[in-house]
């Protein structure tokens, strides 16, 4: 199936957009892009409030996309439903869990895509497959008629060939979304010591910060390692919780991928006061992180250490390590494509205090301006 799990006929006639299958959609089940899911899931009665805006403006929606195993990855990879292909190489992996709404977007099919991002789901697709992704701030887009992977960290974001249209892909989630701020004035440029990026990545990101013009700073933000420990704790034991039915019920747990059934299993075992410990480092985090912010607007640093690895490289690969602990805090994030040394493109991430996302795509259209990406080379 590849991009899609539900490939429609779209029904309206304005902008074309791709739902990630675990977002409810009236008369379709909802997957999650799980087999044990999909053998049971009865059509959803009504569409998730989510999709309330592009309704009402008459979007015309082209499927519900593919995605990592009840979004509980970021490699992009589905066994049972086939893995989205990347357009950017179809040797490559495509990023996850939002993978086929990237690809969609990528690709043509869809001029928006809706996807969720828990650890990093959008913005690790968006940078793998160069394009632009954002995650919201937590709590500002409904979850209800969501399947959940963690809660508490979950979001609901637009991607988007270019900020334009992730912009446009705001307005639908929240109509009357206007970019109503100015770029931003001063911009912390955040290194994480803890994480090996490649030195072209890095790079990529320090020249499109030179001719955007902005005012850079250097910035350092502790216990950045912490974070992530917190963060993956968080999403692991609240994943087992929220899938418990799944990998327990001997049926439906056969039915899940080996990887996912030994996430779930690890997430189960996870001991309560480790998981009441990193709720603990969650609480002050976002103060951490203001602190580190100081009088910059924003915190700039890449998306993803790595370029995207190839389908068969095995291991685990360092998919998140600069994504998650922005959703720790529950600010959000901006994931945007500039040019590198290499035939692919890097992805520098705006990262902004809550509530800043007209902020994050003012900013990002200036350094998109400035940096010119060529999605065509």
């Amino acid at each position: 199936m590849g991009t899609f799990i539900t490939r429609l006929t779209p029904a309206g006639s304005g902008v074309r957009l791709a739902v990630k299958d675990l977002i409810d959609m009236a008369g379709l089940p909802t997957t999650a892009g799980s087999r044990a899911l999909a053998e049971t899931a009865l059509p959803a009665g009504e569409d998730a409030p989510c999709l309330a805006g592009a309704r009402a403006a008459g979007a015309a929606i082209v499927g519900k996309a593919n995605l990592v195993e009840l979004a509980f990855g970021a490699s992009g990879i589905n066994d049972w439903f086939g893995t989205p292909v990347n357009p950017l190489d179809p040797d490559l992996m495509p990023g996850g869990s939002s993978s086929g709404s990237a690809v969609a977007v990528a690709d043509g099919d869809a001029d928006i895509a809706y996807g969720s991002d828990t650890g990093g789901s959008i913005r690790v697709p968006a940078a793998f497959c160069g394009i632009t992704g954002l995650k919201t701030t937590y709590g500002r887009v409904s979850l209800s008629g969501v399947w959940p992977l963690a809660p508490s960290l979950d979001t609901v974001g637009p991607m988007a060939r270019d900020v334009a249209g992730v912009t446009a892909g705001m307005a639908l989630l929240e109509p009357g979304f206007t970019v109503d701020a100015a770029p931003a004035a001063l911009a912390a440029r955040i290194r994480a010591p803890e994480v090996d990026v490649d030195p072209d990545i890095d790079a990529a990101v320090d020249v499109a910060l030179a001719r955007s013009g902005l005012k850079i700073v250097a910035a350092t933000l502790p216990d950045w390692t912490a974070a992530r420990e917190a963060c993956g704790t968080i999403i692991d034991a609240e994943a087992a919780r929220v899938n418990r039915v799944l990998f327990t019920d001997p049926v439906r747990r056969s039915q899940l991928s080996e990887k996912i059934r030994a996430r779930l299993d690890g997430g189960a075992a996870i001991p309560a006061a480790e998981v009441a410990e990193a709720r603990q480092f969650q609480e002050q985090w976002g103060s951490t992180m203001a602190a580190a912010m100081g009088e910059a607007d924003v915190l700039v640093l890449p998306t993803v250490p790595i370029y995207p690895p190839s389908l068969t490289t095995p291991g685990v690969q360092p998919f998140t390590a600069l994504t998650n602990p922005v959703n720790l805090s529950g600010w959000p994030a901006l994931a945007l494509p500039v040019p590198s040394a290499r035939r692919l493109p890097a992805s520098l991430q705006l990262i902004g205090r809550p509530g800043s996302e007209a902020l994050l795509l003012a900013t990002a259209a200036v350094i998109e301006a400035a940096a010119g990406y060529d999605r065509a080379s």
